[in-house]
């Protein structure tokens, strides 16, 4: 089916839209890990490393999908276990789950003790209170291994959505297009809000664990005969949305109870000030 008629028909732009959307989503935890990340460095280069985080995401995806019919070759297995009380067929799909989940908890365990030590306070010239300096190719080889992680697992959702590869091929370039365009914003954002940072490592945390149930799902993981079961991504997204939106109201509040301190810091000085002027 050529590329026109492909995109003639409805079905086509509904499932475009639905990837596109789903893009978005899971894309936006790698958006605040880039931005905590790019953080380490010069004000200068910040902007210039999350376009490439940006950039080398999509070019990822792009290349999964060329070698898609690979990724679904590697649901077979590659070797089984067979133990009183564990059965499993290891396939090459949920070891690179099981790693990548392994990894992401690592990581955002990583930066939340780095940031509850202070440790990513860096000045001006990217350098933190050590004096230790952090590189662009330092920033990026980490962006580079997020982001291995995050594509697989946005191209084995994809696979489960629609089988045709120039879909999603179109999907990722337009999520990543929009993604570019709000990434700054979001960035900033996050960097002027430390608790949205603690949430997003914290949802790193939450998807590093249910990579490794998925990874050990496919594999049919069977432990004193209790099946290892998918954990729905929908329960997943719904979380993160409740969570933020949480967050959102208690920074709403705060702001608000910062402005009640100040108006009345404000009164009280004025009123001291007219004590003062009635008095001499």
């Amino acid at each position: 089916m050529g590329f026109v008629e492909l995109f003639s028909m409805p079905e086509t732009w509904v499932s475009l839209m639905m990837l596109t959307f789903m893009e978005i989503i899971l894309g936006i935890d790698n958006i605040i890990f880039i931005t905590i990340a790019s953080n380490k460095l010069p004000k200068e280069q910040q902007k210039r490393a999350t376009n490439i985080g940006l950039l080398l995401a999509m070019g990822f995806r792009i290349m999964l999908l060329f070698g898609i019919s690979y990724l679904i070759a590697m649901q077979s297995s590659i070797f089984d276990v067979n133990l009183s009380w564990l059965h499993a067929a290891v396939t090459g799909q949920s070891i690179i789950l099981a790693i990548g989940g392994l990894f992401l908890i690592y990581k955002a365990t990583s930066e939340i003790h780095e940031k509850l030590e202070g440790g990513n306070n860096v000045n001006i010239e990217g350098e933190d209170k050590d004096g230790k300096k952090t590189t662009l190719t330092q920033v990026v080889i980490q962006i580079c291994l997020i982001n291995i992680v995050f594509s697989f697992d946005s191209i084995l959702t994809a696979v489960g959505l629609t089988d045709s590869v120039p879909v999603m091929i179109v999907a990722v370039i337009v999520s990543m297009g929009i993604m570019m365009l709000f990434a700054n914003p979001v960035g900033k954002f996050v960097n002027e809000n430390p608790t949205i940072q603690m949430l997003g490592l914290s949802f790193l945390i939450l998807i590093g664990f249910m990579l490794i149930a998925e990874g050990a799902h496919l594999s049919h993981f069977e432990i004193f005969g209790s099946k290892v079961g998918v954990v729905p991504k929908g329960y997943l997204y719904f979380a993160i949305f409740f969570s933020l939106t949480v967050e959102f109201l208690n920074m709403k509040l705060r702001k608000r109870s910062t402005e009640k301190v100040k108006l009345y810091t404000y009164q009280n000085n004025e009123e001291r000030k007219e004590e003062f002027n009635g008095s001499l």
